[in-house]
């Protein structure tokens, strides 16, 4: 008998066409973000010669200054909590015997990735102006809150997959040299744990940082985060200054992706 083939989509006629050309595509708006940030005209659309302009007007804006240090402190925070959190309910979830209702609180943690993000804003803000009114405050302790029940689950996913993939024998051979459950998991569990629970950090930090859906519905008056101070100048006045607003954004992301990926090579 004939062996049989495997198939093999990369040996399909023009693979590599339609893959070259579904980058490309995907890729151009960025690069026209990118090439347009360094354009020393007014104009997003008219190309006026090579310039760091809009990066120095950037750099300049008060407001600018004001809205990144605020949208940093809320996404450190938020995503502080949100990873504490997220470690808890991991570790919970997962060291244990499956039980009747397990699954319902995998979907019950996972439940803001599911439901629309505009119904989690409204949500939120019926809950919050009630509170305001009732306390008077309006700080931002408002927006760390929300931030941080919405990041939850973008960082127990990759925390829960580390501990399901953990080989239990470590632990086990702890709890048998008579060490505490405290003692297994901060010398054991925690070390093995750790490139789970920075890639879940880092993913709530950027989360919360680009969200500008519930930022929107939530945030009071002057509390503008730089995604939300954006959309804010796009709607009256569309300069290169977003344009370069957002190639840091990229470079950030960038960076953070290529520190993640270091780290997490590191052996523990």
């Amino acid at each position: 008998m004939a062996s049989r083939r495997t198939f093999d989509l990369r040996s399909q006629p023009a693979f590599s066409f339609v893959a070259l050309f579904t980058f490309f595509m995907l890729y151009l708006p960025i690069a026209a973000l990118v090439m347009y940030a360094f354009n020393a005209g007014s104009s997003m659309a008219v190309w006026e010669g090579v310039s760091l302009r809009w990066f120095y007007e950037a750099a300049g804006n008060e407001r600018v200054q004001e809205a990144a240090l605020r949208s940093a402190v809320i996404a450190m925070f938020a995503a502080l909590i949100a990873t504490i959190a997220a470690t808890m309910a991991a570790i919970a979830t997962t060291r244990t015997k499956p039980y009747p209702g397990l699954t319902f609180k995998y979907a019950f943690i996972n439940q803001p990735l599911m439901v629309p993000e505009i119904v989690t804003a409204v949500a939120l803000l019926i809950v919050f102006s009630r509170i305001k009114v009732w306390t008077g405050y309006s700080g931002l302790g408002y927006l760390i809150a929300a931030h941080s029940a919405f990041c939850i689950p973008f960082a127990y996913l990759p925390i829960r997959a580390r501990l399901e993939n953990m080989d239990l024998s470590l632990e086990t051979a702890a709890a048998d040299l008579y060490a505490t459950k405290w003692q297994a998991f901060r010398h054991v569990t925690l070390p093995l744990l750790r490139p789970g629970i920075i890639a879940g950090f880092m993913l709530a930090f950027v989360i919360s940082l680009d969200d500008v859906v519930i930022t929107e519905f939530v945030k009071s008056g002057g509390q503008d985060t730089l995604p939300t101070y954006m959309l804010g100048q796009l709607r009256r006045e569309t300069t290169p200054e977003i344009n370069a607003i957002a190639v840091a954004f990229l470079l950030f992301s960038v960076l953070l992706v290529t520190a993640f990926f270091f780290i997490n090579r590191r052996k523990v």
